[in-house]
């Protein structure tokens, strides 16, 4: 009886032990910060004295990418592992919120909840033993089904919309004039607090720098008597940046407090790029906010402005600090390098599309990814008004320094080398046909790997509602 007793204390200690030694993983992502937008990756006028000692600390990314233009194909990437043909999630809303019908061709419909067969990350880490919890904008379907809640986290509110006043799914009281950055940071603070004896996941998804821009007053304050610098002029803005750096500083702080920040790897990032530069692209109806300059475009653009972000990574005496790593990452890569963090397990027979990064985190961007080209698919269109587009209809490889974009409606191509052009300018696609012919070749290939549906021509019965659906549109969200 004693032996079968400590055989079974052996187990016990054995797994709680197991479960102890898997790292805390910690995951804040900001809503529309541009690359730019973080005092370390350049900007003069925003302050972010916690974000950037999270980069002094650990490894930031200078070449870091989303897999969409804007919020929900980002974020379907990040919970899925997969690209957008995989989930039909491309854009945000329904195809009819842009007067396609002015265009060439009909867009492919666009799916707005995450698809219920998908294994999410949280499902995942779950599975492999941790407490999860997330806080903050899900934007992948709130219903009952798709609610967070039901996709693998232990724990889920959700609040978008607004920054006052805000409503949350399931319902909370919170203090009134409440800011919900602070309020989504108070709850990430407690599910720490009460997790920090086993591993646990935390996703905490800022609906911040997002439109309508409202900021706490004393901030706001602050950046008015500050002068603006390289298109970063907005005091709301800046206070609504400043939000975001105070809760990433909360956190690493009570990581600190609890000790547990040599077991937690803390990532940042924002879902797209930031809602400015349209101005120098001739736009002048979509609102600029910011500039993401030396970058081209912003939100809702597959130019480099639109999914190039800050991307960031902290865990003491495990990534090298004050390191900077220019290999190319996209979201998709998240969810197998978070399991190979987590001694997890992936999904059987179900396709992730990204690739681990952890062995570049640990080497402090020495060691390389084995990894040919990424891919982003846009098969619609994003307005920025009415009879002006964000985007049209697009595909693009990005396969070393080389960019090649081919726009569907002509068949246009236009060809980057980012290295030596960041910002765009020169499209090399006449004077290099063969490098362009190349990179087509890969692109064609992926597309007919994961079955990216296309665009179709347009019919003379799309054209019918054409003045009854054509409208002006602000933002995509």
């Amino acid at each position: 009886m004693r032996f079968l007793l400590s055989l079974l204390l052996m187990a016990v200690f054995c797994l709680s032990t197991k479960a102890a030694n898997k790292p805390n993983i910690v995951f804040i992502l900001a809503d529309d910060l541009g690359y730019t937008d973080v005092a370390c990756y350049g900007s003069k006028y925003y302050e972010t004295p916690n974000i950037d000692k999270l980069a002094k600390d650990g490894i930031k990314f200078t070449d870091g990418h989303t897999c969409g233009p804007n919020c929900q194909p980002t974020r379907a990437s990040l919970m899925s592992g997969q690209y957008g043909p995989r989930t039909g999630v491309y854009t945000v809303g329904s195809i009819d919120r842009f007067a396609w019908q002015t265009r060439s061709l009909h867009p492919v419909e666009n799916v707005t909840k995450l698809p219920l067969d998908k294994i999410t990350l949280a499902q995942s880490l779950k599975k492999a033993g941790y407490a999860t919890g997330m806080f903050g904008k899900w934007h992948l379907g709130e219903d009952k089904e798709h609610h967070p809640a039901q996709r693998g986290f232990d724990e889920a509110l959700v609040s978008m919309g607004v920054h006052f006043d805000f409503v949350t799914n399931p319902k909370v009281d919170y203090p009134k004039d409440e800011y919900l950055a602070d309020f989504l940071t108070d709850k990430a603070l407690d599910f720490i607090k009460r997790h920090k004896d086993e591993p646990f996941f935390l996703y905490l998804p800022h609906y911040a720098v997002h439109k309508p821009l409202q900021a706490k007053k004393e901030l706001i304050q602050k950046f008015s008597a500050k002068q603006g610098v390289d298109g970063h002029h907005n005091p709301t803005y800046a206070a609504m940046i400043a939000s975001v750096d105070e809760s990433v500083g909360r956190v690493v702080a009570l990581l600190d407090e609890l000790k547990l920040s040599d077991n937690t790897l803390v990532i940042f990032s924002s879902d797209n790029g930031g809602v400015g530069g349209y101005q120098r692209e001739g736009i002048k109806k979509a609102g600029d906010v910011t500039d993401n300059n030396p970058l081209r475009g912003g939100k809702g653009m597959l130019y480099e402005g639109g999914h190039r972000v800050p991307y960031i990574f902290r865990w003491p005496g495990k990534i090298p600090a004050g390191k900077v790593c220019d290999q190319p990452i996209i979201s998709i890569d998240l969810y197998p390098t978070l399991l190979e963090l987590a001694g997890a397990k992936a999904p059987e027979k179900y396709p992730l599309d990204g690739t681990s990064y952890l062995k570049v985190l640990k080497s402090g961007g020495m060691k390389k990814l084995n990894r040919d080209a990424i891919y982003w698919h846009f098969p619609g269109y994003l307005g920025a008004g009415a009879d002006t587009w964000r985007t049209l209809p697009v595909g693009v490889v990005r396969c070393g320094d080389w960019k090649l974009m081919e726009f569907f409606e002509d068949h246009r191509l236009e060809l980057y080398n980012l290295r030596e052009d960041l910002g765009e300018t020169n499209n090399l696609a006449a004077k290099m046909p063969e490098k362009a012919q190349e990179l087509e070749k890969k692109l064609v290939a992926w597309q007919k790997e994961v079955q990216a549906p296309m665009p179709t021509a347009i019919t003379e019965k799309d054209k019918v509602g054409r003045k009854k659906k054509k409208k002006a549109a602000g933002d995509d969200e």
